[in-house]
């Protein structure tokens, strides 16, 4: 998993090489500075080279403190820029990923969980490739540096953390085995927690439309604290560490005092030595301290990488790498042949069964059935949102997947169910139909989708700005709008998945004038639940349980089909 990430480097590469080279002229000098220390006494202060050598020496020792003052600081900055230049790259590198998944890939991954990994996981990265390139070159360095000093003033007492170092190394194994799945149950809960304030947040109008806040306080009071729980006994696992590596210090600085002090005494070792040699145990407890806190983060970020890897790695299932990159959409001709659709792949789970079809270039058609009856999914199959499980859907003589994918969509321009709007201003969000579309195009669209008036009612007009999804607008204005921008593709098919639900039906009337007029080569597809948006339609499918039950003109389908009778006379009643 890391070598995958190992490419986010990129550009900050040479950060992560000059951090550990910096961090090993720290060690070196860290290393040295106690033998130093022991010569001023030895020497210096207890022996022959009086008051010179020990302010000679003495300097010598600071300036060595300085050098690895200065590397020091060096390594935090160029670990703090490769560290960061890392997880921006994972990020982009994620969120191109994500760009390129289908529907089927979203589906797979909540918004919630993909916000997680993009923030928490790669954050949780971040600190451990930082902690890497330079605590885990540090500690290793220093551990070996200051065991072969310590074993040079005296082997006898270096006995006693060689009896430490396995209790130690057995203790971080137990540790990192245990904590593993209980901080990735922890990211598991992040999720839902997300998800519960994404949800909110985006519905809070509904919420204090309906008095729900209270509900809502209760179900985040929930997800937080199964969050809570989550992290305590991640946590909880992980704490040992610090008071069983502080205990073992601690025993081996008695024992040396101890063993150490008798040695003195015995004028075995020098009172310099012993002063060192404790110097030196202290940098191999510390590193070994060091060691387990990176594997420690290691495994907090090893949860984290693979939640990061799995999107990395999720098999996108549409792609155009076959696709013929001359191949231009002729016309707005549409053929269904024997296409049977499953959102779980499954050939005995079907939601479009054996649909066979065929709409002629600038055909308005209209598509009616009940809630659930698969009129949407038939419609996504055209812009290739989701790919056919049997059978062929062709658009312009061709089959969809011998286009390339951004062409296809290019010339199919659809109005989803749910009318999304982006920050910026009105006429920021009409242009993402045409970034290049001139004031002209844009007013003209919006006459067509019946806008142009009510945005001249703003104070801004075109620039008022819509707020994050479109807050300032009504439910029928961001439709029109979403219809203006679908308008300015000028493409060879539109979509309307029931876009007009939210407006009158007189507006509905005068936006399909204005179709029938401006977009007489264009095939024109509309969903609806309302019999009128689709009576003047040149022939209308009346879909059923993900089966086409009957494809002709209102007058026929009136005497022929029982369905679209019964739809009809129960609006008629009820607009009586």
């Amino acid at each position: 998993m890391i070598k995958k990430l190992m490419g986010c480097l990129g550009e900050y590469k040479k950060y992560a090489i000059l951090t550990p080279v910096i961090m090993i002229g720290e060690v070196i000098m860290e290393v040295l500075i106690p033998f130093v220390m022991a010569a001023i006494i030895d020497t210096g202060i207890q022996g022959s080279g009086g008051t010179a050598y020990t302010v000679k020496m003495g300097l010598l020792m600071i300036l060595m403190a300085l050098l690895s003052l200065c590397f020091g600081a060096l390594g935090g900055k160029f670990a703090a820029k490769a560290g960061m230049g890392f997880a921006k790259n994972i990020r982009k590198r994620l969120f191109d990923k994500v760009q390129d998944f289908s529907f089927y890939n979203v589906d797979k991954f909540s918004t919630a969980s993909l916000v997680t990994r993009l923030t928490t996981d790669v954050t949780n990265t971040q600190n451990a490739f930082m902690m890497i390139i330079r605590m885990g070159v540090r500690a290793p360095f220093m551990l070996v540096g200051a065991i072969i000093m310590a074993l040079t003033i005296s082997p006898d007492l270096s006995v006693v953390f060689l009896v430490a170092v396995p209790i130690l190394g057995i203790a971080l194994v137990l540790i990192v085995t245990q904590a593993y799945p209980r901080f990735r149950e922890m990211l598991r809960r992040y999720d839902a927690m997300n998800a519960s304030v994404q949800e909110d947040l985006t519905n809070i109008r509904v919420v204090k439309a309906f008095v729900r806040e209270d509900y809502e306080n209760k179900k985040f009071q929930e997800a937080a604290d199964s969050v809570r729980k989550a992290q305590i006994a991640a946590e909880k696992i992980v704490l040992l560490n610090m008071p069983i590596m502080q205990l073992t210090m601690y025993g081996c600085i008695v024992a040396i005092l101890w063993f150490g002090g008798n040695m003195v005494i015995g004028n075995t070792l020098a009172i310099g030595q012993l002063s060192s040699f404790i110097s030196y145990i202290t940098q191999i407890l510390m590193s070994l301290m060091m060691l387990s806190m990176i594997f420690i983060m290691i495994v907090i970020s090893r949860a984290s990488i693979s939640r990061i890897v799995e999107v990395l790695d999720e098999d996108i299932d549409i792609k155009d790498d076959t696709a013929d990159t001359s191949l231009k959409v002729a016309s707005g001709d549409i053929e269904f042949q024997n296409v049977s659709f499953s959102y779980a792949k499954k050939d005995d789970n079907l939601t479009l069964e054996h649909i066979d079809l065929r709409i002629h270039s600038g055909e308005t058609i209209g598509i009616i059935g009940g809630t659930g009856s698969a009129k949407t999914s038939l419609v996504q199959l055209i812009p290739r949102l989701y790919d056919v499980q049997q059978g062929t859907v062709l658009v312009g003589g061709h089959d969809v997947r011998d286009y390339e994918i951004d062409h296809l969509r290019q010339e199919v321009a659809m109005v989803l169910q749910k009318n999304v709007l982006f920050s910026g201003t009105i006429k920021d969000n009409l242009r993402w139909g045409n970034k290049d579309a001139t004031d002209e195009e844009i007013i003209e669209a919006c006459k067509a989708a019946q806008a142009h008036d009510f945005i001249l009612s703003f104070p801004d007009g075109y620039d008022t700005d819509l707020g994050q999804g479109g807050v300032n607008v009504s439910g029928g204005q961001k439709q029109r709008i979403c219809i203006a921008r679908a308008l300015l593709k000028k493409p060879k098919i539109i979509i309307l998945d029931d876009s007009t639900s939210a407006v009158d039906t007189a507006t509905d009337a005068k936006i399909r004038q204005a179709f029938k007029e401006k977009l007489s080569d264009t095939t024109t597809i509309i969903i609806a639940q309302r019999i009128s948006s689709v009576k003047d339609a040149d022939r209308t499918i009346v879909i059923d349980d993900g089966k086409i039950v009957a494809f002709d003109t209102h007058d026929a389908l009136m005497k022929s089909n029982e369905i679209y009778r019964e739809v009809y006379d129960s609006q008629q009643k009820g607009d009586e």
